[in-house]
């Protein structure tokens, strides 16, 4: 088949086209948002993730002028909200705000999507770390004072968590796997009564989110051993972390973050993604962070994406070491 050479006027409809083209695919760019977005939160109201997306929510409206809805979702581990999600429309219209259970529930049960696969990474929110708390009555003073009296007593010194499958409940299994120690699980119904228990007496140690266990650490109920994120912690800048006191391998910081469905359009995702490192960058939500014993974490895109995979195999690895059914 011989091609034929263009004509003047073909060649002038064939420049018209792709202007028109390239002037629509420049006004859908800008014209992002041009109608409300959802923020689906897979929690009960009032949790942190739900708590993250009302705090960024405003920002947005101030920025774009679209109102944003904050949808909670609780149910099934999260899978609920999850799920409601990856069915909807990838126009960036529906974001999903989590944090570190997203890559951990795969793990422990079967869910209708695949956590990595079926969403688009956004942005990071914010990240915490665990602090490793024990009853004062506890001789154990630092991290390697604890490993020994664990090697001493195995199965003897108890640690509570707000349930199975829990990153509390992790923590105590990585804390087990790396220190080549034994210690007792008890799982609770919740954190609170969790951390009670431990103020109490009833149980030796906990991996505590910072800013429930500040109160109790200040007046002595609580002693504080290490935290297990890569840097001290500004709210609890006298408590080393684990790598300092020589367990490199025990970082677990959680963290928080916005998702999409998979598919959404990249400029979309990118304009989501700086706006929200910008908003992160503002004082008054910077120490509203960091008064929940939070700091702003921003990321790119690819970046979140492979956090998310890295901590997939990370819990992986932890919850089949030690055998972790999730509670029905």
């Amino acid at each position: 088949m011989i091609m034929k050479p263009l004509t003047i006027n073909s060649l002038k409809f064939f420049i018209f086209l792709s202007s028109a083209l390239l002037v629509n695919f420049s006004f859908s760019q800008n014209n992002y948002p041009n109608k409300p977005i959802r923020i689906i939160s897979p929690y009960s109201a009032g949790g942190t993730t739900d708590i993250l997306a009302r705090l960024i929510a405003p920002k947005l409206i101030e920025s774009w002028g679209q109102q944003i809805i904050v949808d909670n979702r609780p149910g099934g581990n999260t899978v609920i909200g999850s799920e409601a999600t990856v069915k909807s429309s990838a126009d960036g219209y529906t974001l999903l705000s989590i944090l570190t259970s997203h890559v951990i529930v795969p793990n422990l049960m079967q869910t209708p999507y695949d956590a990595i696969k079926d969403f688009s990474a956004i942005a990071t929110l914010a990240k915490t770390q665990l602090v490793m708390v024990v009853h004062p009555s506890l001789p154990a003073k630092n991290l390697q004072q604890l490993i020994n009296l664990a090697k001493n007593k195995p199965m003897q010194l108890n640690y509570s968590s707000g349930g199975s499958g829990t990153v509390t409940h992790l923590a105590g299994e990585f804390f087990n796997m790396l220190a080549n120690v034994k210690t007792n699980h008890i799982p609770y119904k919740g954190s609170a009564q969790a951390l009670i228990d431990v103020v109490g007496g009833q149980v030796q140690m906990y991996y505590s989110p910072p800013i429930v266990a500040i109160s109790h650490m200040k007046n002595n109920r609580l002693r504080g051993i290490v935290t297990t994120g890569d840097n001290r912690l500004s709210v609890l800048p006298d408590i080393p972390t684990a790598v300092e006191s020589g367990m490199k391998q025990f970082i677990m910081n959680i963290w928080y973050g916005f998702l999409a469905p998979a598919n959404v359009p990249v400029y979309i995702i990118n304009k989501l993604n700086l706006e929200i490192s910008r908003i992160l960058s503002i004082p008054d939500i910077r120490e509203k962070l960091l008064s929940q014993g939070m700091e702003p974490y921003v990321t790119s895109p690819d970046q979140f994406s492979s956090l998310m995979k890295i901590d997939l195999a990370k819990y992986n690895k932890i919850i089949n070491n030690a055998n972790i059914k999730l509670e029905q």
